[in-house]
């Protein structure tokens, strides 16, 4: 099942989108409860809210008359969690060919981790399907893409262990996390170089766990103007979901409607020779097949 936040006749809405996507319908219309927000609806819906709305999913827009549905074309996809509840937890060098192309790259910056890598990235709102992505050159020249795979937590849990990650795991989502290059490397710690108002783009939707076997394997790609840039899997991650939650969650309550970015793989711009950073008028997509496409253009 997918779930999106969209905008449709002035209003902020939560829908779950039809098995041919060609339909989606306000879930407030469906399910008892005044769910305006994601990660409201994250928290406090049930088994059977849940059930229900699978149910919708499975059928064609013409039998949803019962609700209110729109054709999804004629609204405005939103990123799935517009407004997070706290900064987004990221993983960094998590693939080990991206490993290999960051100590290339940032040669006297960086030396190869022996522990998971994590940082924050703050996003005061997240960019969705279509927005634009506004690069601050003014400030660094060097603006990259990296897709990756998110998840999304479900429950709220503190040292979880291994064995009980995926109880804690909500859905997944595709991540864009733009970085500019020049001041990542220049503070060491990336916050600030991938903290850019704008920097953070999810979507288009939120894939509920049930739709994905666990451990996840899924494809990871992105493109710059239908080029490939990046094909991976996330089968190559060093430090897998349940590791990521089981560690991040030692000591640390995690909550419902956190964001987990789980890294990206090699292909990113500063990999090149030369670098091929985003420009201007750059168009950028990034896809997990699974879940769906993003695509944004620079500005």
């Amino acid at each position: 099942m997918k779930l999106v936040s969209f905008y449709a006749e002035g209003e902020e809405r939560v829908g779950v989108l039809s098995a041919d996507e060609k339909f989606v319908t306000d879930i407030a219309s469906v399910i008892d409860g005044d769910f305006y927000d994601m990660v409201e609806f994250i928290e406090y819906a049930t088994k059977k809210d849940l059930q229900i709305l699978r149910r919708v999913a499975a059928k064609g827009g013409d039998d949803w008359d019962d609700y209110d549905t729109f054709v999804t074309k004629s609204v405005k996809l939103r990123s799935p969690i517009p407004w997070p509840i706290h900064d987004i937890l990221c993983l960094g060098v998590n693939y080990q060919d991206h490993l290999e192309e960051a100590r290339r790259d940032m040669k006297g910056h960086f030396a190869a981790p022996t522990h998971a890598v994590y940082f924050a990235k703050r996003a005061t709102e997240i960019l969705g399907p279509g927005d634009k992505i506004k690069g601050r050159f003014d400030l660094d020249p060097e603006l990259d893409y990296e897709v990756e795979l998110a998840v999304i937590i479900g429950k709220a849990g503190k040292d979880i262990p291994l064995e009980k990650a995926e109880d804690y795991v909500f859905g997944y989502s595709v991540f864009n996390d733009v970085s500019s290059r020049k001041i990542q490397k220049a503070h060491q710690q990336w916050f600030r170089g991938k903290s850019f108002d704008g920097y953070s783009v999810l979507g288009p939707c939120i894939l509920t766990k049930d739709e994905l076997p666990f451990p996840v394997a899924v494809d990871v790609i992105s493109r710059v103007n239908g080029e490939l840039r990046q094909s991976s899997n996330t089968s190559m991650l060093i430090h897998d979901i349940p590791h990521i939650i089981a560690e991040l969650s030692a000591g640390m309550t995690l909550e419902p409607g956190d964001i987990i970015a789980t890294g990206t793989p090699a292909g990113v711009g500063m990999g090149f020779t030369p670098p091929k950073y985003l420009v201007k008028g750059d168009t950028v997509t990034v896809e997990i097949p699974e879940i769906g496409k993003l695509t944004n253009k620079i500005i």
